[in-house]
């Protein structure tokens, strides 16, 4: 053994002997409490972690559940207006910008006419009373200085026909007016003559009136008049464009004996125009024995026509 390292050992020894040792009962205890502070601090971490968990767990939780709302307030209803408005339907109604729209149906009429329901001016103050001003003149060539107001018949008979639209004229008005060709002079006999009428009909009804007349011409072919041996003939023609709607017949018979060329005819025209709830009736009935002319009606009709609108506005 070297010198140093017995040095050392005397060291020790010295210090050794200097200090107390403890008691092993003493050191046995030490060593029991020293684990047992181990073991509860092990413990106390251990459930502090634990702890933790569950507070972490629980705002987990939360975090992931909305939180409860508040109960909702009473909202305040509306009265529903008065008037024409609907009671609340039970269905879900559809949202404005989703709703679809209907259209609203209207009364269907024929292409480039009017309906029997005037609008405009004359709907809003529908006529209940004919002025003479509502009454065509004749062209200056064309005129007799022949009128009259006497009472008489509006349409020839066709079959004794009776009109159940005439329960639904409101007023009429009628004269009868005799013309002359324009290279008639001035004084002699007039070349035909007119029975001119003007009807109002309630609202809808004025187109039921040439309705009806369509369907006597129809269901009378022919007829004889009072008066009269001769068979007379009816039949529709082309009515042009008149007004809202028309009707144009002619009545046709040959001649009497003595009358007239030989093989030819009498004939005469009725041309019935409606516009808005107004009928006027031009019914051509000759002068002795003339026949009627479809240019001259043509003109006059457009005349009687032009006279209506613009009364009616």
């Amino acid at each position: 053994m070297s010198a140093e390292l017995s040095d050392l050992y005397r060291s020790l020894t010295v210090v050794a002997d200097g200090v107390e040792v403890a008691h092993p009962e003493l050191v046995r205890r030490h060593a029991d409490r020293r684990a047992r502070v181990r073991v509860a601090g092990s413990a106390l971490a251990v459930a502090v972690l634990l702890g933790g968990v569950a507070v972490g767990g629980r705002l987990a939780f939360s975090a992931d559940r909305p939180a409860p709302l508040p109960p909702p307030a009473a909202t305040p209803v509306s009265p529903l207006p008065t008037g024409s408005a609907r009671a609340p339907s039970s269905s879900p109604s559809a949202s404005p910008s989703t709703a679809p729209s209907s259209p609203t149906p209207s009364r269907a009429t024929p292409s480039g006419t009017r309906s029997a329901e005037p609008t405009g001016g004359a709907s809003a103050h529908p006529p209940t009373s004919i002025p003479d001003r509502a009454f065509f003149v004749l062209a200056a060539a064309n005129r007799t200085g022949l009128e009259s107001t006497a009472p008489g018949p509006v349409l020839p008979p066709l079959c004794g026909t009776r009109y159940r639209s005439e329960s639904a004229v409101v007023q009429r008005r009628a004269r009868s007016i005799a013309y002359k060709r324009p290279e008639t002079p001035q004084g002699n006999v007039p070349d035909g003559s007119y029975r001119h009428s003007i009807a109002i009909y309630r609202p809808g009804r004025a187109d039921d009136a040439l309705r009806e007349l369509r369907q006597a011409v129809r269901a009378c072919p022919q007829q004889t008049m009072p008066d009269d041996t001769r068979i007379w003939r009816q039949r529709l023609l082309d009515p042009g464009a008149y007004g809202d709607e028309s009707v144009l017949f002619e009545l046709r018979a040959p001649y009497p004996q003595g009358m007239g060329d030989p093989g030819a005819y009498e004939v005469r025209l009725v041309r019935a125009v409606r516009v808005y709830d107004v009928v006027t009736v031009l019914w051509e009935q000759g002068w002795e024995y003339t026949a009627a002319e479809r240019a001259q009606v043509d003109a006059d009709s457009r005349r009687a026509v032009a006279a209506i609108e613009k009364w009616l506005g």
